[in-house]
């Protein structure tokens, strides 16, 4: 999300600057001015999409990985562990005799796998 007000000045600046006068003569070409579009695309898409899409495609192999056993999270913030996978949902136990049924969406991350790459990395 930082990246959208730098994006944001880069484009306000890049418009400012064509749309003040030019002594005739003495302005950017049409060439120069495709040039600058395509390089303010180049840094959006760098700066903006590009990680968005590793983000995203992250999570649905994590979403697409997860397994019976696993630790997980939800978005609502309840821990439980994964009973149960289906096609769209995943059956979740929070609590002794308590398991509740929640979209393969609404969890957030999956606990377990980031303790044992911690560990293997020594954080722990």
């Amino acid at each position: 999300m930082r990246y959208n007000f730098f994006a944001g000045v880069i484009l306000c600046a890049s418009f400012a600057a064509f749309a003040q006068e030019r002594p005739p003569g003495g302005g950017l070409g049409s060439g120069n001015m495709i040039f600058m579009m395509v390089i303010m695309f180049a840094i959006i898409y760098f700066l903006m999409i590009r990680p968005e899409q590793k983000k995203q495609k992250n999570r649905q192999k994590m979403i697409s990985e997860m397994k019976k056993g696993d630790k997980v999270v939800t978005i609502g913030g309840v821990f439980g562990t994964v009973g149960n996978v289906k096609d769209n949902s995943v059956m979740v136990k929070i609590a002794e005799n308590t398991i509740v049924e929640v979209r393969k969406g609404a969890v957030s991350e999956v606990v377990n796998k980031q303790e044992k790459s911690d560990q293997k990395d020594g954080k722990k």
